[in-house]
């Protein structure tokens, strides 16, 4: 019979096998290729010493092929909780020196307990994803482990943050589970994604593509959309992770965090009466205007490379966490088009559902014009924004900064929308359409009749741009709450968030609506 120390001798040994993961050469390997381990990823991410861990013995229970007699130390995942800043998270992080970090039966088991952990105590999750997808030899376990794994992100999804991290490969059934998660980060050069890699279609299109350009960090952070954040090294990216974190609840029944502020919180802001060109025409950075309204200028912009003409990010104003979206004067004169639409209904409807204030800078001109918008369908994407800000119940804050014509005018959060208090500066043009296409069917009779039509255009412009295109015919209307000296906005959405604190708000009883997708 074994003494006491015998199996304490026998524990110990377990242990330092399952932490060595695939050994000293699989992790040599990893680091030699610019990557580390699964257990120092954590380790740099949660705050020291903070991290438990869970079901470190698991083990695969295959028989077929070559497995039966393959060790899999914590069946290539490393699952436990631990904290960020002092707040409790659960974590994952796949272990490529393991089998690849290949998901079998018993690794989705692993992933499926942190998850319903994480729903039980109300605290964000984070995967660590670096995998070469489904475990062959398991089969069809191997699949329903991804399905398991696919229906929690489900049921998490608007209850607890779920936070996606690619630190290698990602591939076919595997991108799924990030995709339908909050957030998904990526570093440069070293994460991949997608359903169908570089070799395959090669065989099935001919197209001959890099699995850096297929689904690198760079094409999926500028191209599809379907990464949030891009970082250039694994440190950088948990950096990137904790900043987030530090703006949202741990759940949809609790409030962000709020900080404490600064002596100088409420504070008049006269840069901002110079920041707008007299001419509407001419383009601005709507990022200055944000960074000079929020706390100490600090702005954490999400998906900051797509979709470039609409903004989204997250900032603290007077200590409160908030949810930004503007216009980008800069690109495309801020038009609404797909990717945009797409882009800020998605952000509205997080920020809604973990009850994070939504504050609106609006400068658009209208919908992009064109085939390719029309005929990719920016009618039903286009309708997501309309869809978002309508559902959203929590506080909602609009300043309309210079153009807002037509149907965009409506989609960035109008009045009409829900918003609960709308501010203009006296730079505002509120219409139909433009001065300049107004002007043409208008005054049409009257610029033909004309001995001199090019100055009788200009005449008829400026005329409607001082009888309709401006603040004051929607303020009439009640449509907007107050003309405002852009110097005061600090002041004016500082004052409204502290009146919308008690705000409370329901909509009819409903399974779910039908959001067009």
């Amino acid at each position: 019979m074994e003494t006491f120390e015998q199996k304490l001798e026998i524990l110990r040994q377990k242990r330092k096998e399952v932490e060595l993961g695939g050994g000293d050469k699989k992790i040599q390997k990893q680091h030699e290729s610019g990557k580390l381990t699964a257990r120092e990823r954590i380790e740099k991410l949660l705050d020291k010493g903070s991290f438990v861990e869970i079901d470190a013995f698991v083990e695969h229970r295959c028989i077929d092929f070559d497995m039966a007699d393959t060790k899999a130390p914590g069946e290539g995942v490393v699952t436990g909780y631990g904290t960020i800043d002092g707040r409790l998270v659960f974590v994952f992080a796949q272990d490529f020196t393991v089998i690849g970090g290949s998901l079998g039966e018993m690794h989705a088991a692993k992933i499926v307990k942190i998850m319903d952990m994480a729903m039980k105590m109300g605290a964000p999750v984070i995967g660590l994803n670096d995998s070469g997808g489904a475990r062959i030899q398991e089969g069809v376990d191997a699949l329903k482990g991804y399905g398991e794994i696919f229906y929690r992100n489900t049921i998490a999804s608007g209850v607890i943050p779920q936070i996606s991290v690619i630190l290698g490969p990602c591939a076919g059934g595997a991108v799924y589970s990030p995709a339908l998660t909050d957030f998904i980060f990526m570093v440069n050069e070293m994460s991949k994604m997608f359903i169908t890699g570089p070799q395959v279609i090669k065989a099935v299109t001919g197209e001959d593509v890099s699995p850096e350009d297929l689904g690198g960090a760079l094409a999926h952070n500028t191209k599809s959309g379907v990464a949030h954040f891009m970082a250039n090294s694994e440190e950088e990216c948990f950096e990137q992770i904790r900043k987030l974190l530090s703006y949202l609840p741990s759940n949809n029944l609790e409030d962000p965090p709020l900080k404490e502020s600064n002596a100088e919180g409420i504070k008049i802001l006269p840069e901002l009466n110079n920041v707008v060109p007299v001419d509407p025409n001419k383009p601005y950075d709507m990022k200055e205007v944000i960074k000079i309204i929020v706390d100490e200028g600090d702005f954490f912009e999400v998906q900051p490379y797509y979709a470039q003409n609409m903004i989204t990010g997250f900032a603290r104003i007077n200590g409160r966490s908030v949810g930004i979206l503007a216009n980008q004067p800069k690109v495309l004169a801020g038009c609404l088009d797909i990717n945009a639409s797409d882009k800020a209904a998605r952000f509205v409807r997080f920020c809604d559902a973990f009850n994070i204030p939504i504050i609106t800078f609006t400068d658009t001109p209208g919908y992009l014009p064109g085939v390719a918008q029309e005929h990719g369908g920016i009618i039903r994407h286009g309708a997501k924004l309309l869809y978002a800000y309508s559902e959203a119940t929590v506080p909602k804050i609009t300043v309309i900064v210079r153009k807002a014509y037509g149907g965009a005018y409506i989609a960035m959060c109008s009045r009409h929308l829900g918003a609960d208090q709308v501010f203009a500066w006296p730079t505002a043009e509120i219409a139909v359409m433009g001065p300049e296409g107004a002007a043409n069917i208008i005054f049409r009779k009257d610029i033909e009749e004309s001995s001199n039509p090019v100055e009788t255009r200009k005449q008829k412009i400026e005329e409607y741009r001082d009888k309709f295109a401006n603040p004051y015919q929607a303020a009439k209307r009640g449509y907007v709450d107050d003309v405002i000296e852009p110097a005061h906005t600090r002041v004016k959405i500082i004052s409204a968030l502290e009146m919308l604190v008690s705000k409370r708000e329901t909509r009819p009883d409903k399974k779910h609506g039908n959001m067009p997708v």
